[in-house]
């Protein structure tokens, strides 16, 4: 099968580096865009969800991923982002207290900015619990 490189930069970490045959990611519009070899260059924003990379193996790795973009570029894909995480990484107390925190926030009166914070904060706990539900053993 056809690969591309592909690598996975988050703020903390590389979380991958290597051949891959595709990857899908949550867009901005609330879908996914799946990438394969050979894809058109284009450089996409990432929104926070559940990103699925097929490896030049053929094993599938499911993981959470922050907010960011991707860049396709003569068959490299570069995936920039605030955070990358495999399922058994996420700490689910710690996401259900941040959900717990944003929600809590939600319902005080805020400025407009910080109710925007919130909301965000509140979309990456549900996401990251998200995922972690999905692929728990």
């Amino acid at each position: 099968m056809n690969t591309f490189k592909l690598k996975i930069t988050a703020s903390n970490k590389i979380f991958f580096d290597g051949e891959a045959q595709s990857i899908v990611v949550p867009h901005i519009d609330g879908g996914s865009e799946c990438f394969l070899a050979h894809h058109e260059n284009c450089i996409l924003p990432i929104e926070t969800g559940e990103m699925k990379i097929t490896d030049g193996q053929g094993r599938i790795i499911s993981a959470f991923v922050g907010n960011g973009f991707l860049e396709f570029l003569d068959n490299t894909a570069n995936l920039v982002c605030i955070s990358a995480e495999l399922p058994e990484e996420i700490d689910e107390r710690r996401a259900q207290e941040a959900k717990e925190r944003a929600e809590e926030e939600l319902r005080l009166k805020h400025s407009q900015l910080e109710y925007y914070h919130s909301q965000a904060n509140l979309a990456r706990a549900m996401e990251r619990l998200k995922v972690k539900n999905r692929h728990k053993i």
